[in-house]
């Protein structure tokens, strides 16, 4: 034992602690250790000159017991005694506590034997979890060993019944204290992906169910130590919270730039640490169900674990055990669109992705070119109109760095905080937000791709200097081309974006009754295409950014401005155009067909046109060829009834997708006969693997025709096996009757959740309705269908009103069905 000179008195210790935090020559986790260790030397010191005897330990626990101590953290300490004479304990306890509360620090304290405090440990959680980092100080070293060891192997025997109780504690304090990643005062320690949460992980992964992703977490970890470090020593105060107040001293003391700084790397450590907790909930709640179900699958295959199966989302992409991961054949490396395709097919089955696969295509994935290819486009369009499931996708590609890496802009506000009480999202958060919600409006308007590019872009702009909306326009004009929209496309989503905050203030703040505000907006949106855009743009990003942002009052306000500047808009209004002139090889179908009095079909395959106005390249740089977006189907039958649902429905049972559609009549040269062919030119892609060959094609379109094949139930059965996949559930679909779009017909306008047999569907209900299809225009833009379908009476004139509402009602309500 140390004799009485070498042990450090109260005076010396207070003297060594203020040196220690005030001298700067040390900060972080060296001075953590090295408050730790100073302060063991100082209670051990207290100790040795008080106990008498052994079967007496003085034990450091929770983040003392790690060893971590923050200038004015708590000395959490348990006296640990073998039952020996009570008053000598208690005197043994005076000793240790009160010179601790003389130097006015806060002490959480207990005096307790191993049963004792095993027995606490098995009523509290909160006990055992501190327990889990006992550290032995002074005393009877044997004493504190066998502790720890009984608290361990407890931990470990009753994790499975603990783990679900520690993961509501924890669900349970995220309500109470928030997202510490979205919060402008977070709280440091309680705060969901604050310390709290990353002891947390340290006890599962003590636990061996579960272990807890480990990259970047001691890293976080640090961060938020760190921060609060600064934090204790700015404000000379115990606490956890980061107030506004304090932000920016905080910041100076770290060395950072202001407390925008500050929060940024504050969130992006939470960040990590709630993305870590969400894969470790995970991997536990599977553990423990494989657990369960372990007895009775040992009991029905006699002790043989079958093979997890796998189920094909997509071109390789597979579905297996819950999540989403690749295809054994699946080679990234190869197929730059892989990335996309799983993030769409996780997303659309509601879902989450393998942190394997992420972490693969991360490592493996190869580059996409500029501009992107169709496909990319087209998935990263599904992956955003998919509601709700998007956010955690999107979250496992930013924690690999995946988003940046498709979106370079995206850094500039990755993590970016919104100092504004109406916002409850940081910048990012906030887009993907205004996504979620745009997906839900996606049925108000004709390109839903450009709604959603354009919610997710709209506030881009808020990583530079100046007006976030001028800025932001540019910057989406230049991702827009750079993702392979063309320069048309990419104008409108400049303009959505510079205007996005167009319609709320002018409504708000402005004489709706002056002429001159409508003529002002309607000159700045230009089209009504961009007004019907942006006016589901507008009430996406107030729902985005928090209930004080929309209100009735607002949305009627804003509807009402649309409505005035609409009629400005609608005298500027171009004609209906005319039908093209058929090509040679339609005419040559159209005559095959008449003649044979059955379909004629062609396949092939026909490369998009290229985005914008210079070639793709890859990228080495060198020039690419543009990728195909599916194939071309053209097909000509004797115009009959039941044309439409019957080629819908053999694609649909085929696996097409169907991206672009259009239906008219071809009337026949004189030379051939007297009649009309009904032309159908079709841009479809097969789900996965390639198509069928065109005799197949026109085989089963003919059974189709003549009634031997029965759509409906082969459809029907197939739904039935896969409705599990659907994931959340999509916006309702709308149908409505555009006013005064065709003098000729009138015009069925229909928007809805694409899916295997929609096409199928509208056509069998607009034939039960008895609607003649003069022509259709179908397109597929990312999940949604916008289709437009001119119908007459058997006369071929216009429905009356009354018929035409009436029959958009039936066709709606046969698609809820």
């Amino acid at each position: 034992m140390r004799s009485q000179a070498e042990k450090p008195d109260p005076g010396g210790y207070a003297a060594a602690r203020l040196r220690l935090l005030t001298a700067g020559a040390q900060s972080g986790p060296p001075r953590r250790a090295a408050l730790a260790a100073l302060t063991d030397e100082w209670l051990a010191g207290l100790f040795d000159r008080a106990a008498k005897g052994r079967g007496v330990a003085l034990v450091a626990v929770g983040g003392y017991g790690r060893g971590e101590l923050s200038p004015r953290s708590d000395l959490d300490l348990l006296l640990l005694h073998d039952n020996g004479d009570a008053e000598e304990i208690a005197i043994l306890a005076d000793r240790l506590w009160y010179p601790v509360w003389d130097l006015g620090l806060t002490l959480d304290h207990s005096v307790r034997t191993p049963a004792e405090a095993r027995r606490a440990a098995g009523e509290d959680l909160r006990v055992q979890l501190g327990l889990l980092d006992a550290r032995h100080l002074a005393g009877d070293r044997g004493l504190t060993a066998a502790l720890r060891t009984t608290v361990l192997a407890d931990w470990r025997n009753q994790a499975p019944k603990r783990l679900p109780e520690l993961q509501d504690l924890c669900a349970e304090r995220a309500r109470r204290y928030g997202e510490l990643q979205y919060l402008l005062e977070p709280d440091l320690k309680e705060a969901r992906g604050g310390l709290r949460d990353a002891t947390v992980l340290r006890a599962v992964a003590a636990s061996w169910l579960a272990d807890p992703p480990r990259a970047g977490l001691a890293d976080a970890r640090r961060r938020l130590l760190d921060v609060r470090d600064a934090l204790h020593l700015t404000t000379g105060r115990a606490t956890d919270r980061l107030a506004l107040e304090d932000q920016d001293q905080v910041a100076a003391a770290l060395g950072l730039l202001d407390a925008d700084a500050l929060l940024r790397q504050v969130y992006e450590a939470a960040r990590v640490l709630s993305y870590a907790g969400d894969l470790t909930w995970r991997d536990v709640r599977r553990v423990l169900k494989a657990r369960a179900a372990r007895p009775r699958l040992r009991a029905l295959l006699g002790g043989g674990k079958p093979p997890a199966e796998r189920s094909p989302l997509a071109e390789g992409v597979v579905e297996q055990d819950g999540e989403v991961g690749l295809a054994l054949t699946a080679r990234p490396e190869r197929d730059p669109v892989l990335l996309l395709r799983a993030a769409a097919a996780a997303a659309q089955a509601g879902l989450p992705l393998s942190p394997h696969a992420v972490r693969h295509l991360a490592a493996t994935a190869r580059p996409l070119p500029t501009p992107w290819p169709a496909e990319a486009r087209e998935q990263f369009v599904t992956l955003l109109g998919s509601g709700r499931p998007a956010v955690q996708i999107w979250t496992a590609l930013e924690a690999e760095g995946l988003i940046t890496r498709l979106l370079p802009d995206w850094e500039r506000v990755r993590c970016r905080p919104q100092r504004n009480a109406v916002h409850r999202w940081t910048v990012d958060r906030h887009l993907i937000e205004t996504a979620v919600h745009a997906s839900a409006l996606t049925r108000r308007v004709d390109r839903p791709d450009l709604l959603l590019v354009a919610a997710l872009l709209h506030d881009i702009g808020k990583g530079w200097p100046g007006d976030h909306c001028v800025t932001g326009g540019t910057i989406a004009r230049d991702v827009a081309l750079r993702i392979g929209f063309d320069q048309a496309d990419a104008a409108v989503l400049a303009d959505l974006v510079r205007h996005h905050l167009l319609l709320v203030k002018t409504a708000t703040r402005r004489d709706l009754d002056d002429p001159a505000t409508v003529r002002a907006v309607a000159e700045a949106v230009g089209t009504r295409g961009t007004l019907e855009l942006l006016h589901a743009l507008t009430e996406a990003d107030a729902l985005a950014t928090g209930p004080a942002a929309w209100s009735s009052w607002r949305g009627f306000l804003v509807s009402e401005l649309v409505r005035r500047v609409s009629a400005v808009l609608t005298g500027d209004a171009p004609e209906e155009p005319g039908p093209a002139a058929p090509t040679a090889e339609q005419e040559r179908l159209a005559v095959e067909a008449f003649r044979t009095g059955g379909p004629a079909l062609a396949l092939h395959a026909r490369p998009e046109p290229p985005a914008g106005e210079h070639p793709g390249t890859d990228a080495e740089g060198s020039s690419q060829e543009p990728e195909p977006l599916g194939v071309e189907l053209l097909i000509a039958v004797p115009d009959q009834p039941g044309v439409l649902p019957a080629v819908a429905g053999v694609l649909a049972v085929h696996r097409l997708t169907v991206r672009t559609a259009g239906l008219r009549a071809l009337e026949l040269p004189d030379e051939v006969g007297d009649g009309s062919v009904l032309l159908l030119d079709w841009r479809v892609a097969a789900e996965y693997g390639s198509p069928p060959p065109a005799d197949r094609l026109r085989a089963d379109l003919a059974r189709a025709l003549d009634g031997s094949l029965d759509i409906a139930t082969r459809l029907a059965e197939r739904d039935a096996a896969h409705r599990w996949r659907r994931g959340a559930g999509a916006p309702p679909p709308r149908v409505t009757v555009a006013p005064a779009a065709s003098r000729h017909a009138t015009v069925i306008e229909v928007r809805a959740q694409d899916a295997p047999g929609l096409l199928f569907r509208i056509g069998r209900a607009l034939e039960k309705a008895g609607a003649r299809v003069r022509s259709m225009h179908v397109s597929t833009l990312g999940a949604n269908a916008v289709d437009a379908f001119y119908v007459t009476t058997d006369t071929g004139e216009p429905l009356p009103e009354p018929d035409a509402t009436s029959m958009a009602r039936m066709l709606e309500e046969a698609l809820r069905a």
